[in-house]
């Protein structure tokens, strides 16, 4: 923010809050939006933009080298992408030494006969990032046959996993506090979350191996009172060189492909958008996510559902 305001003279207000998909509908709804900027996940962000919620990006001021070098899914006419990052397999190295067999693929990380120990997984109750494609995986689903999503596969699968599992995270601080207590010898985590628990040096590696690779938006709410400097901001924000000093303070992957120009190879072998990793990890398809059946519901509130159900039983 402050390079920006250096060079633009615009002052820039930090909010650090997170902005819900019921406070956007809300403050747009009511005309009463008072930020300008926000950053919102993928299948959050197409579902707001659907309903009218966002306001579309203009492109026509971005550089040409620039604009070209973002990633193609990062190009949306609701938002930029600002960061992508997997949620990855993570084992403990102390359950799992170099010199012993350790799990590569969601298959084996189901597979508690070959290696024993308790999970930690992630949560399916806001439906979005729920394990949905590990459990398909697991169950022998090729990645590119993941969608359409069988969401009666995908609980069956998690039936043979459930009584293994210690614990279902919810958010990056939680399950960072999990690894740093040491709780399983095998979780799903964000990959950022992960890095940074590595570099405190915590007994832990991460598998990029069929990571599910995700990414968020910048966005602007419909009705936003300066959407034009916010504009300018996400254009200034998603540029290689802001981003190559962002990925420094913080280990998430860039989604301008310049920045990997200027970054140090000790550091791009942490983010998740760096080429070897990306080959091997799996896009989410926030279209699927988003996706109205006959029944009114998307497949994003029909997964949350049927979590709230399965998950007491």
């Amino acid at each position: 923010m402050k390079p920006f305001e250096a060079e633009t003279g615009i002052k820039v207000t930090a909010i650090t809050d997170l902005t819900t998909t019921a406070q956007l509908e809300l403050m747009v709804t009511t005309n009463s939006v008072y930020v300008d900027v926000i950053g919102v996940v993928g299948p959050a962000a197409l579902s707001a933009f659907e309903k009218g919620y966002l306001e579309q990006i203009d492109y026509s001021i971005y550089k040409r080298q620039e604009l070209d070098a973002i990633v193609d899914h990062g190009k949306q006419s609701f938002g930029v992408a600002s960061v992508i990052y997997s949620v990855a397999m993570v084992y403990n190295t102390a359950k799992f030494p170099p010199d012993k067999p350790r799990p590569t693929s969601w298959a084996e990380f189901w597979n508690v006969e070959k290696f024993p120990g308790s999970r930690v997984l992630s949560s399916g109750q806001t439906g979005q990032l729920g394990p949905w494609e590990e459990a398909l995986l697991a169950d022998g689903v090729s990645a590119d046959k993941l969608y359409p999503m069988d969401i009666d596969r995908i609980f069956a699968s998690l039936d043979k996993i459930k009584p293994h599992v210690r614990k279902w995270w919810t958010t990056g601080a939680e399950i960072q506090q999990l690894m740093q207590q040491n709780t399983a010898a095998l979780y799903n985590s964000y990959d950022s979350r992960s890095v940074l628990s590595v570099d405190q040096g915590l007994p832990l590696e991460i598998n990029r191996n069929q990571s599910k690779l995700l990414w968020d938006y910048w966005a602007i709410p419909k009705g936003a009172p300066n959407a034009q400097n916010a504009q300018k901001f996400i254009e200034f924000a998603t540029r290689a060189e802001r981003q190559a000093a962002f990925v420094q303070m913080f280990p998430i992957g860039p989604t301008n492909r310049i920045a990997y120009e200027l970054i140090p190879e000790n550091v791009a072998r942490k983010l998740a958008s760096q080429p070897d990793f990306l080959a091997t990890s799996i896009p989410l398809n926030f279209e699927w996510y988003s996706e109205i059946g006959s029944d009114g519901l998307s497949n994003v509130q029909r997964l949350t559902q049927r979590w709230n159900e399965w998950v007491l039983l």
